[in-house]
């Protein structure tokens, strides 16, 4: 009996380390967030960008500085390239697809 007790209690204490490591945020998706941040505030001006924060925010522990020096550099490329007309189009298709994962519900970006 005691020996299922600690068997059940390492299974146990495995899915939640797994779980924990399931949930970090891979550098490249940080930096794919950021990016999407640099194009919610500049293609459209209305589109809420607390839950892009809110996600960099829970996903900065444990990152180099290195990543946060990327990450502003992909914020600040997505921003030029939102101002270009001739872009607008492609990089409104990337906010409203990909990006939506950061953004919340996609019916409430589409209403934006």
């Amino acid at each position: 009996m005691k020996f299922a007790a600690i068997v059940i209690a390492a299974a146990t204490v495995a899915s939640a380390g797994s779980a924990v490591a399931a949930e970090r945020v891979s550098d490249m998706e940080y930096l794919k967030a950021s990016r999407c941040k640099g194009l919610a505030t500049t293609l459209t001006g209305v589109v809420d960008t607390s839950s892009i924060d809110a996600y960099l925010k829970a996903a900065r522990s444990a990152r180099s500085p290195a990543v946060f020096e990327r990450a502003e550099t992909e914020f600040e490329r997505a921003k030029r390239e939102a101002r270009s007309e001739d872009r607008k189009a492609r990089l409104t298709a990337e906010l409203t697809g990909p990006c939506s994962t950061y953004l919340g519900a996609p019916a409430d970006i589409a209403k934006r």
